[in-house]
């Protein structure tokens, strides 16, 4: 039988919260001694997490420990988004098997580190395999990390998020084994034989229809449907456009899947930042190298509308699963949680409502790794759940 259980703790002495987060995991598993175990910490424990690691490790009797730190960690039914907490996730039994993995080096060689994941990994893959990986974020280039997976391991279902910090360090960190470093990429792949379901909820909705790129240049949107592009973008805002710097907190540029859809399409686009507007200059700066002739839409990103897309993604993979989970993985954005709903604990209350009491941990992400379509892609203000249930026979 699949076993797992997730525990937390919010002691300032590191090693006791170790201890605490791990043995409360082990007691909701009903395991003496666990497979692997995943870890997330705040960065209020920076210089202990050698310390955690080690504790980790000796407290739920595996050396298949692999995490890393965030500027906020989940587990159960809490969301810690400051000050001192760990979360830790314990799993075995069953037909499970865990394997952490490690690369180091990441700046420059995203796709180089893919291929490393890969030949660590394909020895231990069985018939469902979940890799769960957690690269620096300030060192990373999703695309060629993800697309270099996405070949060498073709069958292998991709999670994670890209590891944060409170901004008090200016350098995130991975944990694999006994290493912490940084600039590198940690993970576990899980394999074996079990089912797997996935859901992605984005807090970023469509402000009307598509526009067709009509001029650009790099990553500069110059002018669309033949328009200045800021004219359109202003407009499309509405009185948002009076306060350039607020808006770029609340509205994205959405790009389809399919790049000749007239709308953006729930489930069917990606997120990228705005990183500049200019009303003089009539210009977008965007976080995406945008073709003349492709279709481009405009987001808002907005509580309420978050809410409703994460109660859909709920409805769908409560619809989905074979039976009940015996534990779930959770990367939410950093842009999401209490600064976003205003409330604490919010994604984790409406998971708990839907599928009722699992074990779940994760952290608030600086990037979110998951599926759109049928790729694995980046993903930002998004919500990334994975669970884990028995085979049905």
């Amino acid at each position: 039988m699949l076993r797992a259980g997730a525990g937390y703790s919010v002691n300032r002495d590191s090693r006791q919260a170790a201890v605490e987060a791990t043995h409360a995991a082990l007691a909701q598993a009903g395991l003496r001694q666990a497979t692997g175990a995943l870890y997330f910490a705040t960065s209020a424990h920076g210089g202990a997490y050698p310390l955690i690691l080690r504790t980790i490790a000796a407290q739920s009797g595996t050396a298949e420990v692999a995490g890393c730190g965030a500027s906020g960690v989940i587990a159960c039914e809490r969301e810690l988004e400051s000050g001192p907490a760990i979360a830790v996730l314990v799993f075995g039994g069953g037909a499970l098997s865990a394997k952490r993995l490690f690369a180091p080096g990441l700046r420059g060689r995203a796709e180089e580190i893919g291929r490393e994941l890969a030949e660590a990994a394909r020895p231990a893959l069985r018939r469902t395999n979940l890799l769960c990986i957690f690269p620096d974020t300030y060192n990373l280039e999703p695309e060629p990390l993800l697309s270099s997976l996405a070949r060498e391991l073709p069958r292998v279902t991709v999670v994670g998020g890209g590891a944060t910090e409170d901004g008090s360090i200016g350098e995130t960190f991975q944990f694999c084994g006994d290493v912490v470093s940084s600039n590198s990429v940690s993970g576990m792949l899980l394999a074996g034989d079990f089912d797997l379901n996935l859901g992605v909820s984005v807090a970023c909705q469509p402000l009307g229809r598509c526009h067709r790129v009509t001029a650009a240049r790099e990553n500069v949107l110059i002018e669309l449907d033949g328009r200045p592009a800021f004219e359109v973008f202003a407009e499309a805002i509405g009185p948002l456009a009076a306060d350039l710097r607020r808006a770029a907190a609340f509205v994205f540029l959405g790009v389809p899947l399919d790049s000749g859809c007239e709308r953006l399409e729930r489930g069917c686009y990606l997120v990228r930042n705005i990183l500049a507007a200019s009303e003089e200059r009539g210009v977008l700066a965007v976080a995406y190298r945008p073709q003349v002739g492709e279709m481009l839409g405009l987001l808002l990103r907005d509580g309420e509308r978050a809410r409703e897309d994460l109660k859909l993604m709920l409805e769908e993979t409560a619809a989905a699963s074979s039976g009940h989970p015996a534990f779930g993985l959770y990367f939410d954005c950093i842009g999401r949680g209490s600064s976003l709903y205003g409330i604490p604990d919010h994604d984790t209350a409406y998971i708990r409502q839907s599928l009722g009491p699992i074990p779940l941990a994760g952290f608030f992400t600086g990037m979110e790794i998951g599926p759109i379509g049928d790729a694995t892609c980046p993903l930002q203000y998004s919500g990334v759940l994975a669970l884990v249930s028995e085979t049905q026979a």
